[in-house]
């Protein structure tokens, strides 16, 4: 018998009165039975965010901080245990769930650090005017309120991760709703917070559907809004509710550049193993995944066929398997969605030089060129583990090149031109510029987001308790500066 997952509710562990299935993208088992809260359940799980956020606002940073490390510390102690939990529920070789797993340790390792540094005030004199003689303002930053944190099932650990510890670290009490697809990961989190001394009503874990999110994201106790997921949703939340403060980290379709100066035998096998890796490491499931090669005609005709012979040699198949590097995508439907997409783009002229085939929800690794730039695959965000390879003449060709889409998230640049590196900084549009590496580099503790339609604000542990606070000044008068 499979046991039923309990969720969270203001800090203690409860069910509800119906349970959903949680079953293997790869085998289609069943991995979990979860049990959803009522409508009485989610309303009391607000109140008490709402009721506490004074009280959380001023608890001791060590208290926070403390809090923070012991469950750094504890997924530390249950690598293995939940890898093989993000594998079983999402379809992710268990090679990267660990990976997963360890940079989840590090986020609430960085929010604990921060949480001891973070609001230490900066004073600046007033009297450099007549009229502030005497004077010194004091800035602090205070909590917006209840975070309401909406997590995707690609990273169902770490993006977790990334909404509850900057919150808990900056003071703000959070409501966590994890993706339907792959709730266990997230409720994990819950059972090493329920070890902790942070006060009841600072955190719940909600598996709610997506049906009932809208009454959520309406709900005026909860001020901010800290959405993952696709451009569709996140601007669609936007629009609904214009006076909240959302962070919105939505799609992409990664771009990355080989110039022309990238040229030796060993740069061209560098770049190829990586967009290999990194256009396929979790399906293509990755905002900041490959999916656009723009190479330069200089070294095109070396880098196409070592692309090519890269993305054939990772080892797809089961994800319990050490061995494997590419697992199936989230779902079947998902899968026939990245089928319809390529299969259009070869109707219309494209050239397909590797994979092409699905079976159930697994997608065969997949290059294309001379893709036409109408085609649904040049325009968005294919979320599979689809590559696209261009020949352009030239380093400005190659930036307008990364320009020309509707995304701006992230994008690598194989150059060793310092100025050229310089060049694509100030160029290319996006919310973050990889020099001698693919787009899909991510520090869990570095500004991460994008602009156009990738979304609006950044993550990142210290950028996110950013988000979730704002400043307040406090003047102080009669005083000898």
């Amino acid at each position: 018998m499979t046991s039923t997952h309990a969720f969270w509710l203001a800090g203690r562990r409860a069910t509800g009165e119906t349970t959903f299935d949680v079953t293997s993208p790869w085998d289609g088992r069943l991995v979990g039975k979860v049990s959803a809260p009522t409508e009485a359940q989610v309303e009391e799980a607000v109140a008490a965010a709402y009721a506490v956020r004074d009280e959380f606002a001023a608890t001791p940073a060590h208290v926070r901080a403390a809090a923070l490390d012991h469950v750094s510390k504890r997924l530390a102690e249950r690598t293995e245990e939940i890898a093989q939990l993000i594998s079983a529920e999402n379809g992710k070789p268990v090679k990267w769930a660990r990976g997963e797993v360890g940079r989840a340790v590090s986020v609430f390792r960085f929010a604990a650090e921060e949480a001891r540094r973070f609001n230490g005030g900066e004073a600046q004199r007033l009297d450099t005017d007549a009229g502030g003689q005497g004077r010194l303002a004091l800035t602090r930053r205070f909590p917006k309120g209840v975070v309401l944190g909406i997590a995707p099932f690609n990273f169902p650990l770490n993006l977790c991760a990334h909404k509850i510890a900057p919150a808990i670290a900056a003071g703000a009490p959070i409501i966590l709703k994890p993706a339907p697809a792959t709730p266990l990961s997230g409720l994990i989190i819950g059972d090493l917070l329920a070890e902790t001394d942070l006060p009841a009503g600072s955190w719940s874990i909600l598996p709610v559907g997506n049906d009932r999110m809208p009454a959520l994201v309406q709900d005026e106790r909860l001020p901010v809004i800290s959405f993952t997921g696709s451009d569709r949703v996140g601007y669609a939340i936007m629009d609904s509710v214009p006076r909240k403060h959302l962070t919105l980290e939505l799609g992409g379709n990664g771009a990355a550049v080989v110039l022309g100066d990238y040229a030796s035998d060993a740069d061209l096998d560098w770049a190829a193993s990586r967009i290999a890796i990194f256009s396929n490491y979790q399906g293509g499931q990755s905002c900041i995944s490959v999916q656009r090669v723009i190479a330069d005609a200089a070294i095109y005709e070396r880098l196409l066929p070592r692309i090519v012979a890269a993305v054939e040699a990772q080892v797809t198949g089961d994800p319990s398997d050490d061995a494997t590097d590419v697992g199936p995508l989230v779902s079947e439907d998902a899968a026939k969605r990245v089928e319809t997409w390529v299969d259009e783009a070869v109707a219309a002229g494209a050239t397909l030089l590797a994979g092409g085939k699905r079976d159930g929800a697994s997608y065969a690794p997949t290059v294309l060129t001379d893709v036409p730039a109408e085609v649904t695959i040049s325009c968005e965000e294919v979320f599979g583990p689809v590559l696209t390879v261009r020949k352009v003449d030239g380093e400005a060709e190659a930036f307008a090149a990364v320009n020309d889409s509707k995304y701006g998230l992230q994008a690598g640049v194989f150059t060793h031109d310092l100025q050229s590196a310089f060049r694509a900084h100030r160029a290319l549009e996006v919310g973050g510029v990889v020099i001698g590496d693919v787009p899909s580099y991510r520090a869990d503790q570095m500004p991460y987001g994008g602009v156009k339609q990738s979304g609006v604000g950044r993550e990142g542990v210290k950028f996110a308790m950013d988000d979730y606070t704002y400043e307040r000044v406090l003047v102080l008068t009669g005083l000898a500066l």
